[in-house]
């Protein structure tokens, strides 16, 4: 037996070899004979080599004779050849001089642009590439607290300023008309507001496609009107939308502005900052082109792109003047009194309104008296020129505090919260174009500021302000939380828009009045705080908010999957369908069917299969909101099945934004599901108030067997060992309790000391539940976290 299996194995062996004896000769042959750089005497032992060798090659054996003899031939021809001149690297001083520095910095921007403080949060923030631009996410350090307190007690400060910002210049009469085709009066007020058209407030809006309420929702937009002039008989109005959605935007209102002509604009220099006076270096050829200054360009268009565009039929012109003006927002009580303490009026006053300049001033002094940010009129706008920032900026950095002693003019303050600041106080300079790049361009430099401060008597003392250190600028008031009964005008300040250029003038002077400075994520965080959805992450009705859920989704499953497999969670057995995205479309079309609509009033909805919306009617908003309480209002229609048929017929498929808060313990997490309460439950709660909730029984991975071999690269989704693959089975009714949405945004509130979540849920799911529960229970569902069988009670509330 032994001698047959030995004889068996010997024509393998055989035929290995054969397979390897041509890799086994290249193997040889490159030892033997390296080639390249490769020196002959490292084939030699170590023994063996020795430096006389190289000298003469007979010393070597016969074998490697003849190598040797090629290298050293190869090493006399060398100098015969022109040698490829290596670029000479620049010392780091050099490297570190100012032109060099912005020639580096602006070939690092030819694909991600920076924001004017972009190398200050770069050396204490995380930074994020994203929609074109790179922008600051959270701190390096551990600042979750300290920013929510700073927004609750102080001011938290967050740079802006790569919102977009579009401007429309033409007849009132005509924008107005164009306006109103991407507006609805339903979902609130619009373009033509009273407060608004006059240009003392700033408006906020949600804008669709043209004609296309409530399909085709596109994203919000703040919106302000210029004061109007006497002597002028075109308006200005400035359209600030988020650079996601500018194309979109910018799409829809060339089409209902007829703006399809683009106005050549003649070529300037891109510098936006001047270069201090000194000794200037000698460029080299490949550099000469390229400009020294710095380039504050927009990171949301290419370069040589269209800035303007107009229509000889209507005559309105659209600009786009993103990256032009910077926008800081100041969030907090005490805002204003950061900003009183930063910034002082202009000390040699205008040419040209002298008296405005002076009513501008009064009013900026009388927010001192004012006792928090939050008493004062949502949307104000006030207009004012103030001198450079660095001429009084402190020594040593310090927190601004309120004045505690009572104002002489208490009236006058009283008038200010009650009425706001009246419309022809929020004119401003900064709306000409000519003065802006003026400023932008006669801004002093460092240089000349230190060397001002070398020459002053008395160090530390305020500098004279130069005539061209006026610089005009605009605050507009954020009202905050203004939806709801809970923590009204939570989350208020102020933001301030300036020409560019002067980012860094305004940051610094700020910074060191005590503000604590946020990212990206402390903007989601603000949001969520105040109940109000984040763009994009909270509007899955949008093409971008569409784009956003998919880029979500590859990261959280690119993220499950770098983690082992015994470590990541079984969602199947969770009975969780969609842990990373949420189908929306698939939800609200299940609950349409179970709901059972009839067939004439379905076609009264929708003649096919259409898209979902997000509910954004104040009427219908108004009475779920009534109806989802334990105790109905006494003016608002009784809920029953004839009044909630009529609801689900106005809105057809879709879904509403709620505000979640846990009756008890626990964290809800992202992607959580919302679910119907049985019966059962609902005794539960009733019997035991502090009750944890039922629990999802723990369901069968019936895809375990699709993993024991290894699928090919049309079956990609049954690859990930816990996640079902799609097409997903019925989500309505996957689990042992109905589906009614999922959470966008969850956490442990700071501000309500128990866990709260932001959800859509499906309108007709919602009315399906609370008809069939209690009177005094009400709103009542259950939340689950996508890794947790637990299901806890939540109330339900829909601020309007």
């Amino acid at each position: 037996m032994k001698r047959s299996l030995r004889c068996s194995f010997l024509p393998a062996a055989s035929y290995f070899a054969k397979a390897r004896a041509a890799e086994v000769n290249a193997m040889l042959k490159a030892v033997s004979k390296p080639a390249g750089s490769c020196h002959i005497f490292n084939a030699l032992p170590k023994h063996m080599r020795r430096r006389a060798m190289s000298h003469n090659t007979k010393r070597l054996p016969i074998r490697l004779r003849e190598g040797a003899q090629r290298l050293a031939e190869r090493s006399q021809r060398a100098p015969e050849k022109e040698k490829k001149q290596l670029p000479r690297s620049r010392s780091r001083r050099a490297r570190r001089r100012h032109g060099n520095l912005l020639l580096e910095f602006n070939r690092r921007q030819r694909k991600n642009k920076w924001l004017e403080t972009h190398i200050w949060h770069a050396k204490r923030f995380h930074m994020q590439k994203t929609w074109s631009y790179c922008l600051p996410l959270k701190p390096t350090a551990k600042s979750f607290r300290a920013s929510y307190r700073a927004m609750n007690t102080h001011a938290l400060l967050q740079d802006l300023s790569y919102f977009c910002c579009l401007e429309l210049q033409g007849s009132e009469e005509q924008m107005l008309r164009a306006l109103a085709r991407l507006t609805s009066k339903q979902a609130g007020p619009t373009f033509a507001a009273a407060a608004c058209l006059s240009g003392a407030r700033q408006g906020s809006v949600h804008l669709y496609k043209a004609d296309q309420f409530p399909q085709g929702s596109l994203g919000p937009a703040d919106f302000l009107w210029r004061p109007r002039v006497p002597e002028a008989s075109d308006r200005q109005l400035w359209i600030w939308i988020h650079p996601a959605l500018k194309q979109d935007v910018l799409s829809e209102l060339q089409l209902v502005c007829q703006c399809s002509e683009a106005v050549s604009v003649s070529e300037e220099s891109p510098a936006a900052v001047e270069l201090p006076a000194g000794r200037k270096r000698k460029r080299d050829e490949d550099d000469a082109e390229q400009p020294s200054e710095r380039l504050l360009g927009d990171g949301t268009r290419p370069p040589g792109a269209p800035v303007r565009w107009q229509s000889p039929d209507t005559g309105i012109t659209i600009s786009d003047l993103t990256m032009e003006i910077v926008r800081y927002r100041l969030i907090g009580p005490l805002a204003h009194v950061v900003l009183t303490d930063t910034l002082q009026p202009a000390s040699e006053e205008p040419c040209s309104g002298v008296s405005l300049h002076q009513q501008q001033t009064d009013i900026f002094q009388l927010l001192r008296g004012v006792c928090s940010t939050a008493e004062l009129p949502a949307g104000c706008v006030l207009g004012l020129t103030v001198d450079d920032p660095r001429l009084t900026l402190p020594q040593k950095r310090g927190k601004s505090v309120p004045d505690l002693q009572q104002s002489a003019e208490d009236d006058r303050v009283r008038d200010l919260t009650l009425k706001g600041v009246a419309a022809h106080c929020s004119q401003s300079a900064l709306w000409d174009t000519s003065a802006r790049e003026r400023v932008t361009h006669s801004r002093l430099s460092e240089q000349e500021l230190n060397r001002m401060r070398s020459e002053l008597l008395v160090p530390g003392s305020r500098l004279s302000a130069a005539r061209q250190a006026a610089v005009p600028l605009l605050l507009v008031h954020q009202g905050g939380r203004v939806r709801g009964e809970e923590r009204l005008h939570w989350g208020s300040g102020w933001d301030l828009l300036l020409p560019k250029g002067w980012g860094m003038a305004f940051w610094v002077p700020l910074v060191y009045r005590g503000v604590r400075v946020g990212g990206l994520h402390m903007s989601v965080k603000h949001s969520q705080l105040m109940g109000k959805p984040h763009f994009p992450h909270d509007y899955p009705d949008c093409p971008a908010g569409v784009r956003f859920q998919s880029e979500q989704e590859a990261e959280l499953l690119e993220k499950f999957k770098r983690r082992p497999p015994s470590k990541r969670t079984n969602y199947i057995k969770h009975g969780c369908l969609a842990p990373f995205r949420c189908p929306w479309q698939q939800l609200t079309e299940e609950w349409e069917e179970l709901v059972n609509l009839s067939a004439e009033t379905a076609s009264c909805c929708r003649t096919g299969p259409s898209d979902f919306t997000v509910l954004r009617s104040l009427k219908a908003l108004r009475q779920l909101s009534a109806w989802s309480r334990p105790s109905s209002r006494r003016n608002s229609s009784p809920l029953t099945h004839a009044t909630a048929a009529a609801l689900q017929q106005e809105c057809g498929p879709s879904l509403v934004w709620v505000r979640l808060r846990l009756l008890g313990k626990g964290q809800p997490a992202l992607h959580a599901m919302v679910c119907v309460p049985t019966t059962s439950d609902l005794q539960l709660l009733l019997k035991d108030a502090h009750s944890s909730g039922p629990q999802e029984p723990r369901h069968k991975d019936h895809l375990k067997h699709l993993r024991q071999h290894k699928t090919g690269p049309e079956e990609p989704a049954r690859a990930v060992r816990g996640v079902c693959p799609a097409p997903l089975p019925s989500v309505l009714s996957h689990c042992s309790r109905l589906t009614l949405g999922w959470v966008t945004q969850g956490d442990f509130s700071l501000a309500a000391g128990c866990g709260e979540a932001l959800a859509f849920i499906s309108v007709s799911g919602l009315l399906h539940t609370i008809l069939q529960q209690p009177q005094e229970q009400r709103g009542l569902v259950l939340l689950r976290n996508p890794s947790s069988l637990q299901y806890r009670f939540a109330h339900i509330s829909i601020d309007v």
